[in-house]
């Protein structure tokens, strides 16, 4: 057998656990199955470091002494975006990604190789609470906020910490084939390509209220009774405007079309009632969809509204 496969995970002070046990893990089960990977763990000073449940880590080497490596992984930390990545972190994730034949990030370490400079011009994904902090402090790059995980040449990205699991199969499929990815996924447990995108697991994306009085109290209307006519013309006569009128204070104050806030008010309704484990018969003319339902879901998350239920309704049975 040649020489192994290294994978080097970039550690540090207050990182996830499961960013750092999730990839592990796929690499060493694929390991038994016949991969040859071996993960080694880097800190940017070579010193152990203390994971965010607490649990220690024993590290290998400093960023700076690894010798080459197939991937570099950096994995992610809740104190990410609202703490700045320090110069000594980014440095290590450089030094790291100019030794591996691909890099890649989990969950918010995606900010770390924002910030190495390793992002620029390039698309990328994150957990899907800090896809738009993300975008607006790196322009530079292209955010995919729905994506599990995203590559762009040789830089792999992905979503919130489970999603590192995702990624690291996708990484072993490219290495070894489907079906040894396949094996590793059955023994996880865990689905090889997870369906649907990440914005199934998001809460609904409940719009900003609006500070005009007249489009207050809509918007109030609209939420009280989504299944309603809420076409423009009935919508402008509610509110004592014109259309036109009513169009500009929505496009000003919301971001949207009245058509565009009244779908999300029943798609955040269809999601409520799903949730609360109404059926999918039910919950379409309550929220206003109709036949649409089925449609409407699968083009925002992916999945069918029964699959969305299934995943999300209590697994406590009565």
């Amino acid at each position: 057998m040649g020489p192994k496969r290294r994978v080097g995970i970039l550690v540090f002070d207050g990182v996830t656990l499961l960013d750092v046990a999730g990839p592990s893990e796929v690499f060493t089960e694929a390991s038994r199955f016949g991969a040859d990977y071996e993960v080694l763990l880097y800190s940017a000073d070579g010193q152990n470091v203390v994971s965010s449940t607490g649990m220690r880590f024993a590290v290998d080497a400093a960023a700076a002494e690894a010798g080459p490596l197939e991937i570099a992984l950096v994995a992610g930390s809740d104190d990410f975006p609202a703490h700045p990545v320090s110069p000594e972190l980014a440095g290590a994730a450089r030094t790291l990604a100019g030794r591996a034949r691909r890099t890649a990030s989990i969950c918010t370490g995606t900010f770390i190789l924002a910030a190495a400079g390793l992002l620029d011009g390039r698309r990328a994904t994150t957990h899907w609470h800090e896809t738009k902090v993300l975008a607006r402090a790196h322009p530079a790059i292209e955010v995919e906020p729905d994506a599990i995980y995203v590559q762009d040449g040789p830089i792999f990205s992905s979503a919130g910490i489970t999603a590192g699991i995702d990624l690291a199969l996708a990484l072993v499929e490219l290495d070894h084939g489907a079906a040894l990815a396949r094996d590793v996924a059955r023994w996880l447990v865990v689905f090889l390509q997870r369906p649907g995108g990440q914005s199934q697991f998001s809460p609904s994306l409940r719009s900003t209220l609006p500070r005009t009085s007249p489009l207050r109290q809509l918007c109030d209307t609209i939420a009280a009774d989504p299944a309603g006519d809420y076409s423009l013309p009935r919508l402008a006569a509610m509110a004592n405007l014109s259309p036109r009128h009513l169009t500009r204070l929505f496009r000003d104050e919301l971001k949207t079309t009245p058509a565009g806030h009244v779908k999300q008010i029943r798609f955040d309704t269809a999601k409520d009632l799903l949730d609360a484990g109404h059926s999918v018969t039910d919950t379409a003319p309550r929220a206003g969809f109709g036949e649409t339902l089925r449609t409407v879901f699968i083009q925002n998350l992916g999945v069918s509204p029964l699959a969305y239920q299934q995943r999300f309704h209590s697994a406590i049975r009565n």
